[in-house]
């Protein structure tokens, strides 16, 4: 862990994976929830960081920070939000032979895995997620899309995501939801939030 002063009230805490980002951000947000980060106002995780903002004192707080013992997180821990997919992505076949499977084992495969909500960005309400076995992290496309359409689930490398808009991109896409991933009238606005745990279903039909 290091932690970095960021200008005069806010904190950068680097790590080395993103299994102790998720641990220390759900620790950061639980000793905030308990008053024990005095006037902190955001907390927001990267894919190797955790930013803080609205520290009275940066270097005190990275010193205490950097005392803690952070216990890992539990599979378990975290909101649980369910959507339903259909594995219908042009990319579905490619994606099943580089894992070595039958394109029909993907949903299996992907169905079996609680993903969780490392962090988030690109879009508003696009959320990288973490849980796949290292096997199953495929390369990014070779030549982006110009438009992938809203609701597209794909992946690329260690992480799954779904477009929650019509956007360029260059993730592998194996399926698509009719769920809706960012909604400005609804709150919260996003879905998915760092932290929250993940499952795809198959979709009846």
């Amino acid at each position: 862990m290091r932690t970095l002063a960021v200008g005069t009230q806010a904190l950068l805490i680097e790590l080395e994976s993103a299994a102790e980002v998720a641990a220390l951000h759900a620790e950061l947000l639980r000793r905030r929830d308990a008053g024990e980060l005095g006037a902190v106002r955001d907390i927001v995780p990267a894919a190797r960081t955790v930013l803080l903002d609205g520290v009275r004192d940066p270097a005190a707080l990275g010193d205490r920070i950097a005392r803690w013992e952070v216990a890992p997180l539990a599979r378990s821990q975290g909101p649980l939000v369910t959507v339903a997919v259909r594995y219908d992505g042009p990319d579905l076949v490619d994606v099943a032979r580089l894992w070595g499977v039958d394109p029909g084992a993907v949903p299996g495969i992907v169905g079996g895995t609680v993903f969780r909500v490392a962090f988030c960005g690109f879009a508003p309400g696009f959320g990288y997620l973490t849980g796949l076995a290292e096997r199953f992290h495929p390369p990014r496309r070779a030549t982006p899309r110009t438009a992938v359409p809203a609701g597209s689930l794909a992946l690329a490398g260690e992480y799954a995501g779904v477009y929650p808009r019509s956007s360029p991109g260059g993730w592998q896409l194996i399926g698509s939801t009719d769920a809706v991933l960012w909604d400005p009238e609804r709150e919260p606005a996003a879905l998915f939030a760092p932290g929250v745990r993940v499952r795809f279903t198959e979709a009846a039909g």
